[in-house]
């Protein structure tokens, strides 16, 4: 199996949902699990952004670099909550996900989530050590987005202003 096939038919298998034939890839090819797509993202990215929480513990069992980031600059957990996935944040988080890695416009996981409104995820970044006080590229904390969504996190509110 070329390389190339393997790469187009691990991200296919990936959108499909098909666990088992992502699996037999990587088990195949053990080296594809760091691999990027066209817009950066790597199995492991792409299969916690579509949602599939047991597709991306499987990934998790091949060893991926779990803080890659994709061609946005968002690690997998920046992914996640935002889309408000919380089994899969939980999971990531666990499997040593950085809560305070920064995306290109220097935005945290904790202020993805502040953003999207994606309260549990929020009290699940700071019960693992997520920097209340990290700002964006603007100069914005979690707490200014939680605020700007009309959210009362307690946990934030001292830096919300």
């Amino acid at each position: 199996m070329k390389i190339f096939h393997a790469m187009e038919d691990i991200f296919n298998a990936i959108r499909s949902g098909d666990l088992t034939e992502v699996e037999a890839i990587l088990n195949t090819n053990p080296n594809l699990v760091n691999v990027k797509d066209t817009r950066g993202s790597t199995p492991l990215l792409l299969a916690s952004y579509y949602g599939h929480k047991e597709m991306t513990r499987g990934i998790l069992g091949f060893n991926p670099d779990i803080n890659i980031k994709d061609g946005s600059g968002n690690t997998a957990l920046m992914g996640v909550c935002f889309k408000g996935y919380y089994d899969i944040a939980k999971l990531l988080i666990e499997s040593g996900a950085d809560v305070n890695a920064k995306s290109f416009n220097e935005a945290t996981a904790l202020i993805y989530a502040a953003t999207f409104g994606q309260v549990e995820i929020i009290k699940l970044l700071i019960e693992n050590g997520a920097d209340i006080m990290a700002k964006d590229n603007k100069g914005h904390t979690a707490g200014m987005h939680a605020k700007n969504q009309g959210l009362e996190i307690p946990e934030l509110s001292n830096v919300a202003s």
